[in-house]
């Protein structure tokens, strides 16, 4: 279960091909590249337990890098190719990654992060960038052959946190792990999913969102080929699927949004019959558009519920969700415990946290306090990632809310606090707040909420300049897309914002705050 041995059973075997350019690296050019990567790593100083850092569009390079450092034991942190130069700065800091390898496409930002930190390395792919060293040229110099000392390494991911800053989650590394080692996730895909080397896994999402990176890495470990959008587009999805006869695919809701958006003509002019199975997950799927996908696809289109942190998992059946209309599942890995504020289990049916027991809980990197806030008060081997839902009598899970106000927008994870540290700097601002309204395509969208100072009369020009601003600090998928005014936001007199007074105001009353 690792794409070295499918370089020696099966070298000429498209490990991935690029679904635009079409380029293809076999199965035996991924291991001897990865090999060289490491090679690479280990001549830069790097050992295991060390942390790099990967930004970069999706690229044929991206998996290049990702599995030399899983075979170097290293950990890889995959950053957003849509962050500015500060948000990159602070995760490369954050994970004390000593190497930070960048696309060419980034290299404007790039060279502004060069400018501001202080890492031992910087590598560039796909081109060249000033100051940077060419990986394609600096590895040809090392073997194709494995490094000595090869151990297993994983991803460092970040996620968006509730104090504003993003949040690392980084899993424990055991010293001298196999690199071809099991792990429950392959057990999962094989289980559920029915995954294998027959497979050709269509991946139509960034790289650098954990389900993409996992389920990708996943698939390739178990000989499978991988066909990688370089950027997701409703109908070069379809052709995909068509051309590359795709069996497998993984999904987040507004992509399901898009393709019903195509003309009927469009949707059907292209044969899907191929798929066998379809996954979803990172953000909640309006009933009517998987009804719709189900109409159109059949009952191949499945559904999780988990998160980077890795302490849990639902999964719910095309045939189970029809029965059960909005629910996430059952669990599958993990016990499943809803409880209130005091951290005792509430009755079926009936709204409170969701907890997961029987797993490892979360290791927010550099954030003692957001580990502790993730346990149960009185179980503390049971964790959460902060949402709110009920189970019902069948024990399928049902989300309803967000006790921290998550902003989930085409399946990415936005924080509104990011957005209200910045807008409560500008000089005409007294008070914000930033929230999630309903979206028809991407589920929820940011919107701002200001106070204005004393004596700021509300206006379109005030509110396209505060917009502007925010996108002046924020990466543009973390700022409001719109903006609303209100005289004075409802606050405690302890000075604690009542949001979910203000979120009323666009949710109405819903079965679910979130979709």
């Amino acid at each position: 279960m690792h794409p070295c041995h499918h370089a020696k059973t099966h070298p000429d075997k498209a490990a991935y091909i690029m679904a635009a350019s079409g380029e293809t690296v076999t199965f035996k050019q991924l291991d001897e590249r990865s090999n060289q990567i490491a090679h690479a790593f280990r001549d830069a100083g790097l050992k295991p337990g060390d942390t790099i850092a990967l930004f970069a569009e999706n690229s044929p390079r991206y998996f290049e890098v990702c599995w030399a450092a899983q075979r170097s034991g290293l950990y890889f942190v995959c950053v957003s190719s849509r962050l500015t130069a500060p948000e990159v700065k602070y995760i490369l800091e954050d994970s004390g990654s000593s190497l930070l390898i960048a696309s060419a496409g980034k290299s404007d930002i790039a060279k502004q992060v060069k400018q501001v930190t202080s890492l031992d390395h910087y590598w560039s792919i796909d081109g060249d960038i000033d100051g940077f060293q060419r990986l394609e040229t600096h590895q040809s110099g090392f073997p194709v052959t494995p490094i000595p000392d090869e151990m297993a390494g994983t991803d460092m991911l970040y996620s968006s946190g509730t104090t504003g800053r993003p949040k690392g989650i980084r899993p424990a590394l055991e010293p001298n792990t196999p690199i071809d080692g099991d792990n429950v996730l392959i057990q999962i895909t094989q289980a559920m999913a029915g995954a294998g080397a027959g497979n050709i896994y269509l991946s139509p999402a960034p790289l650098y969102h954990a389900a993409p990176l996992r389920w990708c890495m996943t698939f390739t470990r178990l000989g499978a080929t991988l066909v990688i959008m370089e950027k997701f587009d409703p109908e070069a999805f379809l052709d995909c699927v068509q051309t590359h006869k795709a069996t497998h695919t993984q999904m987040v809701p507004t992509m399901f949004v898009k393709l019903l958006k195509l003309p009927e003509e469009v949707r059907k002019s292209y044969d899907v019959s191929s798929l066998e199975f379809v996954i979803h997950a990172a953000a909640p799927c309006p009933v009517p558009v998987k009804e719709q996908m189900i109409d159109w696809w059949g009952a191949i289109i499945d559904e999780y519920y988990a998160g980077s942190e890795g302490n849990g998992m639902t999964w719910a059946r095309s045939a189970d969700w029809l029965t059960h209309k909005g629910t996430v599942g059952k669990a599958i890995w993990g016990e499943l415990h809803i409880c209130n504020e005091d951290g005792d289990e509430v009755p079926v049916g009936q709204e409170g946290q969701v907890y997961f027991g029987g797993t490892t809980p979360p290791n927010y990197h550099n954030d003692p306090e957001k580990n502790a806030s993730a346990l149960n008060p009185k179980h503390p081997d049971w964790s959460s990632l902060g949402d709110v839902g009920k189970v019902d009598e069948d024990g399928f899970l049902y989300l309803t809310d967000r006790k921290a106000f998550m902003i989930i927008s085409g399946g990415v994870n936005i924080y509104p606090q990011e957005a209200e540290n910045v807008l409560i700097t500008h000089p005409k601002v007294a008070d914000v707040a930033v929230i999630g309204v309903p979206d028809e395509e991407f589920g929820e969208s940011v919107k701002a909420i200001i106070q204005p100072m004393p004596g700021i009369a509300p206006s379109d020009e005030l509110a396209a300049e505060l917009l502007e601003f925010c996108r002046g600090e924020l990466s543009k998928i973390k700022c409001p897309k719109s903006l609303d005014f209100d005289l004075e936001l409802p606050r405690h007199p302890t000075g604690k914002l009542y949001k979910r007074l203000i979120r009323d105001r666009y949710w109405g009353k819903k079965d679910s705050r979130i979709v």
